[in-house]
């Protein structure tokens, strides 16, 4: 009996300290916010083969600075970049995206960003690829002869 409440004692001793430490660290993750600009962006109509950007806007909200500790994308046709710079209390850091638009057709990504600790903020990118000629514009003979004249040559109204 003495060597189970000893056991016991010991495990209290020791578990109840761990405990609150951990209390007060899910506290700070709940307190650290970040805010977003746009949680979706529409890229709109793109041509194909032309790398498209934007910079999502991340802003601390929080009475703490916060790190901003991964940024995910669903595929890899989709890139994300970021500081890992702590971002102080009412500041600003830039989440870029960017699409390299090689399939033609309407795309929907997602890209997933993770700070503090265990939050999330999920963000999104759309639009809609158009596939570019596969050859180039016939040659305008007007335009071809509009160049070869001089700027005295060309009337104006």
């Amino acid at each position: 009996m003495k060597t189970y409440f000893l056991s016991l004692l010991a495990f209290a001793a020791f578990s109840f300290p761990t405990w609150g430490n951990a209390q007060i660290n899910a506290a700070e993750t709940q307190q650290a916010k970040l805010t977003m600009n746009e949680m979706v962006h529409d890229f709109g109509k793109i041509p194909q083969g032309k790398p498209v950007y934007y910079n999502f806007i991340a802003k601390n909200v929080s009475s703490s600075s916060v790190i901003i500790e991964t940024v995910q994308a669903s595929c890899g046709c989709t890139t994300p970049e970021w500081s890992t710079e702590p971002i102080q209390t009412g500041g600003s850091s830039i989440i870029k995206v960017g699409y390299n638009a090689a399939a033609p057709g309407y795309f929907e990504k997602t890209i997933s960003v993770a700070y503090a600790g265990g939050n999330n903020i999920l963000l999104t990118i759309k639009g809609e690829v158009w596939k570019t000629p596969d050859q180039p514009a016939p040659l305008n003979k007007s335009i071809a002869f509009l160049k070869t004249l001089k700027n005295s040559e060309i009337k104006k109204p």
